[in-house]
Parts: C-alpha cells; sequence; structure tokens
C-alpha cells in the first residue's frame, strides 16, 4: 500500500461528502505494500482507509470491492466499503477509481506462533467456502498465464544465474495441469502483513484483496505456507486448521510440491518486475524478490510431500 498519486485535503473533503461521515479531521498516506495508493481517513464519524486504483478497470474494481462486501458480510473480518446513497462503491478522487473501506482493529505480527498459523488456516478455509458461489468471478490476475508470459519477458533483463532458473522453472509450470483441481476465488496474497491480530491474539482483519480471483484453492494454501511456515510444525497446524474446514483431496496432495513452487514463482516474478520495471510514486515500497528466488530453489531441490 504505497502512495502514488496525491490527494489534497480540499479534494478530499468534497469527495467524502455523499458518504455522510462527517467532516474530514485527518489524511496521511500508507507507506507499505506495492500497488496501489492508501491513506488514513478520519473524520468526526471514525478512522477509515481510502484507496485509489492506479491500473484497475472497474470492472475489476466492482468484483473486488463486492467480494470485500460479500465476505464482511459473511462474518470474516475484512474490510467492508463505504456506499453512497445510490450503492455506489467506488468514485473518481484525483483522478483515479477510489474507495473507502472500514478500518480494522489491530496490528500485523512480524513472528507468528504455531497457533496462529492454525487459525489463519482456518480463517483461508472459511474465506473459500464463503466465496466458492460468487457470480462473475474474475480470473487469478497473477494465474498461470500471467506467470508465463511475466516470466519470459524477464528472461532478458535478469542475471545469467536467475535466467537459468527462470527458464527451467518457466517450463516445469507450463507442463502441470490443475484445471480439475477445486477452485473458487482465492485471496492469493494473504502474508502476515495483510493479517491483523487484536491485543488479546484474536484475528481481527484480512486486507488487500486486489489479488483475488478464480484459482485453485491449493494455490491460495500455498501461497500462505510459503510466507507463514517456516518450519514443519507451523505447515503441520496451517494444514490442520485449514482441513479441519475443507478437507482436502488426494489430487491436491499430490499436486502440492509443484504448487508451493508454483507460488513461490509468482511472488518471485511479482518483485522482480518491480525491480527491473519500477514504477513512479511518492512513497513507495520495494521488495527484494531474493527471498522467493531461494524459496524457490529450495522446493525445486528438496520437494516435500503435504503433511497429512
Amino acid at each position: 500500500m504505497s502512495v502514488y498519486t496525491s490527494v489534497g485535503r480540499a479534494e478530499l473533503a468534497a469527495w467524502l461528502q455523499p458518504l455522510g461521515l462527517g467532516e474530514l479531521i485527518d489524511h496521511a498516506g500508507i507507506a507499505a505494500g506495492m500497488q496501489n495508493s492508501n491513506y488514513f481517513v478520519t473524520t468526526t464519524a471514525g478512522r477509515f482507509v481510502l484507496t485509489l486504483f492506479e491500473h484497475l478497470e472497474p470492472a475489476a474494481l466492482d468484483f473486488y470491492l463486492a467480494l470485500q462486501d460479500r465476505l464482511a458480510h459473511s462474518g470474516l473480518p475484512c474490510p467492508q466499503p463505504v456506499a453512497d446513497g445510490q450503492g455506489h462503491r467506488w468514485r473518481v478522487l484525483a483522478g483515479k477509481p477510489a474507495a473507502l473501506l472500514s478500518c480494522l482493529p489491530g496490528a500485523t505480527a512480524d513472528a507468528v506462533s504455531v497457533e496462529q498459523c492454525r487459525v489463519v488456516g482456518v480463517l483461508l478455509a472459511r474465506l473459500h467456502l464463503a466465496a466458492a458461489d460468487m457470480p462473475d468471478a474474475l480470473p487469478n490476475p497473477c494465474g498461470a498465464a500471467w506467470r508465463q508470459r511475466v516470466g519470459e519477458s524477464l528472461l532478458p533483463l535478469v542475471d545469467v544465474e536467475e535466467r537459468l532458473v527462470l527458464a527451467d522453472e518457466l517450463a516445469f509450470q507450463s507442463a502441470q495441469d490443475w484445471k480439475d483441481l477445486p477452485r473458487g476465488v482465492i485471496h492469493a496474497d494473504l502474508f502476515r502483513d495483510n493479517v491483523l491480530w487484536d491485543v488479546s491474539g484474536q484475528l481481527s482483519g484480512v486486507l488487500d484483496f486486489y489479488f483475488a480471483g478464480e484459482d485453485a484453492w491449493l494455490f491460495d494454501l500455498a501461497v500462505v505456507a510459503n510466507d507463514w511456515c517456516s518450519d514443519d510444525l507451523a505447515l503441520a497446524a496451517l494444514i490442520d486448521g485449514y482441513t479441519g474446514v475443507r478437507p482436502l483431496l488426494e489430487a491436491e496432495r499430490q499436486a502440492w510440491p509443484a504448487m508451493r513452487r508454483a507460488a513461490a514463482l509468482r511472488f518471485w516474478l511479482l518483485r522482480l518486475e518491480v525491480r527491473h520495471r519500477p514504477r513512479q510514486g511518492e512513497v513507495v515500497t520495494i521488495k527484494n524478490p531474493d527471498y522467493f528466488r531461494r524459496l524457490l530453489t529450495r522446493f525445486r531441490l528438496a520437494p516435500a510431500a503435504l503433511p497429512r
């Protein structure tokens, strides 16, 4: 959640008026994340998060906001869009589509416990089931086709060692066939910095749904495992939490080693793209891609089965 687009106080106050949230008190940019411009906004009605969408098409934005609204109404702790009197969840601000969403309590955890991994597993399975019949779902914007296209475009830009690994992994992934695995809408970016915990240690918020889309549910589980699980105990807890809500098929267990590689590849490519094709912004967070290159290399050299 970086700041690429500046928003003045007067134009923000005018934009907020149809939402009926009282007077604007303050707004401040949020310097985290990579894709959109984000601000904390405080009015006399409370605190909110304003997001200006830098590249999304209206159809995609409608889907992402409808998804969050649906999940919030299903009892999941995710931001809820604030609609105006006509039911519009977004309007143009500073030349960009913009939405105001509820600001959830809590903070992220840099170090996570085994029990937190279990809780996140439960949450992920609940999210998958709550969005399973979401109408007009968009495909995963960073799915297999994206990984192939972006990976091939980056081959001339990376160093020789990275090029060898990337080319070989693209060939491996292109041979995988996961069309028969259980699928639906996935979060696709459920990293530790997108989950909030309250002061009592309870999970209080799930953030950043702007990579969500339809794909294999197992891919989402692999994304979470790659960021949350530093050892076998944490991974076993994550899987136990998830399968307690939605049991995995044997076909999913067989696909697990290759799926973890696909999830690592996705984030390596995303961060490589930012490194080699940076966008200008006021406050921009650029994350090091090397972690996911090392993780991918580990999975390539030592594939491991899913714990039962």
